[in-house]
């Protein structure tokens, strides 16, 4: 088993099952070998006044499940009918690509991997948004 491998920079915060994590001086590198365990970059977190958008909201609504705040269990329908209903907007190949791969993580209740996902439809709805103006 690999797990899942976090890259710090110095002075990163992380929070791992509800526990925020400060690292040293120094870059370094941590596995996670637990599976179930809930990851948060700080740096990535998105603030609930920031979450205004649709893939915002959706990647809100994971990280409050990674944080601790929400089951999976209770969000797990709610946030696959939001993905769903971003597959309606994000027809493009690439961008299905990412949602199918956020579908597949969440239903493996692996939410890191469904946030990372779906962080990557941020800049193509920013895009979007611009072009609508």
């Amino acid at each position: 088993m690999s797990g899942l491998i976090l890259k710090l920079s110095p002075k990163e915060r992380i929070l791992i099952n509800g526990a925020v994590i400060e690292n040293g001086d120094r870059r370094s590198r941590l596995a996670i070998m637990t599976p179930e365990a809930n990851i948060l970059r700080l740096r990535d977190a998105i603030h609930p006044e920031d979450a205004k958008t649709p893939v915002r909201r959706v990647c809100y609504a994971v990280q409050l499940v990674l944080s601790g705040d929400v089951t999976s269990e209770d969000a797990r329908n709610s946030l696959l009918r939001s993905i769903e209903e971003l597959s309606q907007v994000f027809v493009d190949q690439d961008s299905r690509k990412h949602l199918d791969f956020a579908s597949s993580a969440l239903i493996a209740n692996d939410h890191y991997r469904c946030l990372k996902a779906l962080r990557a439809l941020l800049p193509r709805e920013e895009r979007l948004l611009a072009r609508q103006v």
